[in-house]
């Protein structure tokens, strides 16, 4: 990583983050992750290169809308590890965002302005407690991973077959009873995972992926 534009503070016991950081202005990433940080600062906007932040391990449990203010945040997102239950909605700016981290949060229904972040290429949503996945998850057409394993899904929604470039979805640890149809649709599906998913009968649409080439754990 180039040490001019890389800011790297992981585990430093911060407990805050100190102000004159915000006056970094030519940071590209910023790794703030093992803090132990309740708050982020408003002025993260003034970060406007910043394009990977990691803001993972930490206590926070809101974000600063500002945060959806850096269109040049592109790369990596990690917000992983908190105490998360929502996320702003000027979240959805991000549209050439590709990697997003949201697992181990508090999250109960799936974040309305992910559906906005259409360039992302790999959502992690793992060990939270989502109910259901919204239909405007069909906006997500370049997704090629999708992991959400030990939520509390019970079903997935017909619009799931928007996502035409899923190759990998993680399903592992839900209450899962439904496979949509919708499924056997994706033509670049090649890893379903129902490991540890107890509650699914038999489906025909698990048959069809099968037959097409999909790998089936379970």
């Amino acid at each position: 990583m180039d040490s001019t534009t890389t800011l790297n503070l992981w585990k430093q016991h911060l407990g805050r983050v100190p102000k004159s950081l915000w006056d970094r202005t030519e940071i590209e990433t910023l790794i703030l992750a093992d803090n132990d940080l309740t708050e982020i600062s408003e002025s993260i906007d003034r970060l406007q290169s910043l394009k990977t932040l990691d803001l993972g391990h930490n206590l926070l449990a809101s974000l600063p809308n500002n945060l959806g203010h850096i269109p040049g945040l592109r790369d990596f997102l990690y917000l992983h590890d908190n105490h998360l239950a929502a996320l702003p909605p000027s979240l959805a700016n991000l549209k050439d965002l590709r990697y997003l981290n949201i697992s181990e949060n508090r999250f109960t229904e799936f974040p309305e302005s992910i559906a906005g972040m259409t360039g992302l290429l790999e959502l992690r949503a793992t060990d939270n407690s989502i109910a259901y996945l919204p239909a405007s998850i069909e906006r997500l057409t370049r997704l090629r991973e999708l992991h959400l394993r030990n939520n509390q899904l019970t079903a997935l929604p017909e619009a799931i077959v928007g996502l035409k470039e899923l190759r990998q979805l993680d399903l592992r640890g839900n209450p899962i009873e439904y496979l949509p149809e919708a499924l056997t649709l994706l033509p670049r599906l090649e890893k379903l995972d129902l490991r540890w998913v107890s509650t699914l009968r038999s489906s025909a649409v698990l048959a069809k992926l099968e037959a097409s080439g999909c790998i089936v754990y379970r």
